[in-house]
């Protein structure tokens, strides 16, 4: 069975250590280590929805922060969607 769970993700650290063209893709790796340290897993997989919303702004203008809907299945891999 699934546990499923919301989490706010913040992203602001993102805009102060990393130079502007590089602010998305630094965003989703702290997407995946986030969730990795705070649901104990060992993999994790981002959905396409959440994916698109981190680069709506475009690649320089990530989000602040993201809600997340995540669910870990019995093999410690979490699936990440974004809440609606």
């Amino acid at each position: 069975m699934a546990d499923e769970t919301i989490i706010t993700i913040p992203l602001g650290s993102v805009y102060s250590k990393k130079p502007e063209y590089k602010r998305s893709s630094k965003a989703i790796a702290e997407v995946r280590s986030f969730l990795e340290k705070h649901m104990k897993a060992k993999e994790v997989k981002i959905g396409q929805d959440l994916n698109e919303k981190i680069l709506s702004r475009g690649a320089k203008k990530p989000p602040r922060r993201i809600q997340v809907k995540v669910s870990k299945d019995e093999n410690d891999v979490c699936t990440a969607s974004l809440v609606k």
